[in-house]
């Protein structure tokens, strides 16, 4: 099965395996190669002829992207368990050296197909006057231009630097990328080996002079070695490459720090200087410079990757050109919700009327934002609470906060130092939080905070209303625009309590209780996940419909898998949209028949995390239960961090996620791959009928269906509509 009309096709034929693959590790997908099959997907995005031009270049970039994070901080993590001897099996029964090799050997054909999948994008791109040079093809206008670039915008930052016993190998850092050269002195024949640093604060291609409508780059590697006899005068190119390395930037912290910011800050510098996980060099090297490079860095033959083609791929993004609109998506305006206009603008009382449900990045992230300044600027807030996991360098919720606490209001803001990659950021904005008054706090040492949750209260008349904001997503402006999240505001007094018991939880450690539609982990999330997909079993076994629908990031705790398989024996009908990893096997007789699972890979990037539970009367129904999620279904998120899972009372909120949201995903077939007993993806992109039907675009050009912020009870027959007829014609 293919993912045409996924969402009203019959479940496929299970296929049949042996009692041991059954009940044995084999029932389960390994993580790390189903990371790599998820980082494929991104791939072949970056040749999918429907997407424009330069957008499946910035596909490419992002797989390389991917693929550099994942060596890291997985592949580093898998190394070090096989250097201190640790051969604890996988859950799908392999070792760390066993998956270590079926990891080098999928990424090295991933790379080789990054280098194919680039020669043909640079090929359409000449054809529309983007143009990747090399020194042999420039001429004499070029290289003027090129040396007075050189000398006024480059040259001044550079550091050669030669290669002896009185200067040592200097330290590469972590995704720093350098020029290694063999040169020969002209006076008297003399060998010296030289490294050029490359400063990563220097864009990576340089623009050339062009006619307009074209865009010709050089990349900066080739400037160097044209002006090489500027840099080291006298000497003259033997041979040379370009190496790149990746160090281990996994944290540790210790667990008694006392002041943890200081220790995230030390931390941080031990990142940078982590052990070489990879290097990888350009081919053809001399094999004397090839092998100091190896020895200096401490790598071994496994860990090196020769690339003929260009090194560093994830630095295309830079030529994903915004003077080029037709190579790029159609741009559009994320839309507001017409009873926030209604009242002016006025958030609190639009969320006074009924709770209000935002589908980003198709209804703008502003307003999440703006819950926070009109707080800030409102005399009748008393105090706004605040989780934040990953913001952008100059948030503007930060600015809101910030101008809370100095209007005098309580301001309290958990910032997680733990946001891999984002530490330095988020201890930047702790510090701007604390000099404006705010009491900022860090959570858990042993727990990262992933929760998403913001409270606003609020005097009115004589009562205290507290308003509260629950998201799938991070309080990130710019990520918003590009990620699907969704975005709940509810006065519901018992969300408030929820919420203001998890960030008493927080800031003092103390266990909440009496939790009413609310349930975090590491205390409750999971327990209550079970329960209700244990209930949706006993639904099916006493003959009632039994429907779970779930949409997810990723899929790999066992003891969650191991519950889904069980209510698919019991006869409950499993639909999941997991985009990235996932360990569970579908389609397996006697284990998973009544599961399928597929992956939207599309230009949004699908983050919202969704339950829908059937409750004896299948989906969509007025009876299911809905919740909306923090967390993925991994150990990490339901043992190690504190999330959140959030039940939605409110029919039309529900409505909204069942019949539009989830029917919508799950009836996308441009995007969809379908997740195949044997782990292979397969994705079908030959129309049958007319147009296939893409669920990003029908949100982008059906304003009804989420402009509202929660859709009226008209709208939400649409979909359950479109679920019985072909959906071709919506495409």
């Amino acid at each position: 099965m293919t993912h045409a009309d996924f969402l009203k096709a019959p479940f496929p034929k299970p296929v049949v395996l042996s009692q041991e693959e059954v009940t044995g590790p084999k029932r389960f997908f390994n993580r790390e190669l189903s990371w790599l099959a998820f980082n494929w997907r991104v791939l072949d995005e970056a040749t999918n002829p429907i997407v424009p031009l330069l957008e499946r270049l910035r596909f490419l970039s992002i797989s390389a992207t991917n693929l550099d994070e994942f060596y890291t901080v997985r592949v580093a993590g898998l190394r070090a368990l096989v250097r201190n001897g640790n051969a604890v099996l996988s859950e799908d029964g392999r070792t760390p050296a066993e998956q270590l090799a079926l990891i080098h050997a999928d990424a090295r054909r991933l790379m080789q197909k990054q280098q194919t999948v680039l020669n043909t994008l640079k090929r359409e791109m000449e054809a529309k006057g983007i143009c990747i040079l090399t020194r042999s093809k420039l001429n004499g206008r070029d290289l003027k231009h090129l040396e007075e670039h050189f000398l006024n915008k480059v040259f001044p930052v550079l550091s050669p630097l030669a290669i002896d016993p009185a200067h040592p190998f200097p330290f590469i850092p972590n995704t720093g990328f350098s020029l290694a050269l063999e040169l020969e002195r002209l006076s008297d024949n003399r060998t010296l080996q030289a490294l050029l640093p490359i400063p990563q604060q220097i864009a990576r291609f340089v623009p050339l002079p062009a006619r307009d409508g074209e865009n010709r780059f050089l990349p900066l590697e080739e400037l160097l070695l044209l002006h090489l006899n500027m840099l080291f005068p006298g000497y003259t190119d033997r041979g040379h490459c370009a190496f790149r390395v990746l160090r281990d930037s996994d944290l540790e912290v210790e667990d008694e720090a006392e002041d943890l910011v200081r220790e995230f800050e030390t931390a941080l510098k031990r990142r940078r200087r982590g052990e070489v996980i990879r290097l990888k060099m350009t081919a053809g090297a001399p094999p004397e410079l090839r092998a100091l490079i190896m020895e200096e860095l401490g790598v071994t033959e496994a860990e090196a990757v020769e690339v003929k083609g260009l090194l560093g791929i994830a630095d295309l993004k830079e030529l994903v050109l915004s003077s080029r609109p037709d190579l790029l998506w159609p741009t559009f305006v994320p839309r507001v919700p017409e009873r926030v206009q209604d009242n002016e603008g006025d958030l609190f009382a639009a969320i006074k009327q009924k709770d209000i449900l935002l589908h980003h990045p198709y209804e703008t992230f502003d307003l999440v934002i703006r819950f926070l300044e009109q707080a800030a600027r409102d005399p009748n807030v008393l105090a706004i609470k605040q989780t934040l996991y990953r913001t952008s360098w100059d948030s503007p919720v930060v600015s809101a906060l910030c101008e809370a606490a100095e209007a005098g209001k309580s301001v309290t803001a958990l910032v997680e130092l733990k946001a891999r990659f984002d530490e330095a950021a988020n201890i930047r904005q702790s510090r701007r939080l604390e000099r404006s008054g705010a009491h900022v706090v860090y959570g858990f040492i042993h727990y990262k905070t992933h929760a998403k949750i913001s409270t606003v209260v609020r005097r009115e008349g004589d009562n205290l209303v507290t308003y509260t904001h629950y998201g799938t997503g991070n309080y990130h402006p710019i990520t918003a625009r590009i990620y699907t999240d969704l975005s709940f505001f509810t006065c519901d007094s018992a969300l408030g309590r929820d919420a203001t018991k998890v960030f008493n939880y927080l800031s003092g450690y103390v266990q909440p209780e009496g939790l009413e539609n609310l349930a975090i982990s590491p205390i409750t999330l999971k327990p209550r996940l079970l329960e209700l997909i244990a209930r949706e079993a006993d639904h099916a076994r006493a003959g009632r419909p039994a429907e779970i629908w779930a949409k997810m990031n990723s899929l790999i705790e066992s003891e969650v898998i191991d519950a889904l398989y069980a209510a698919s024996q019991a006869g409950v009908k499993i639909s999941l949209i997991v985009r990235g990893i996932c360990g569970l096997r579908p389609g397996v007789k006697g284990l998973s028949e009544n599961i399928r699972v597929k992956s939207v890979v599309g230009r949004f990037l699908e983050h919202s995390r969704i339950v829908c539970f059937g409750s004896g009367q299948g989906l969509p129904s007025k009876q299911a239960r809905v919740f909306i999620s923090s967390a993925d279904w991994m150990g990490r998120n339901l043992t190690r961090r504190v999330e959140t899972l959030v039940e939605i009372q409110n029919q039309t909120v529900k409505a909204q996620i069942v019949s539009q949201i989830m029917a919508a995903n799950l009836a996308d077939e441009t995007q969809s791959w379908v997740l195949q007993s044997d782990g292979k993806y397969l994705r079908d992109l030959d129309p049958k009928d007319g147009m296939l039907f893409s669920c990003h675009k029908f949100f982008l050009e059906n304003p009804s269906l989420s402009g509202r912020g929660t859709a009226g009870d008209k709208d939400v027959p649409r979909l359950a509509a479109l679920r019985e007829e072909p959906l071709t014609t919506q495409g």
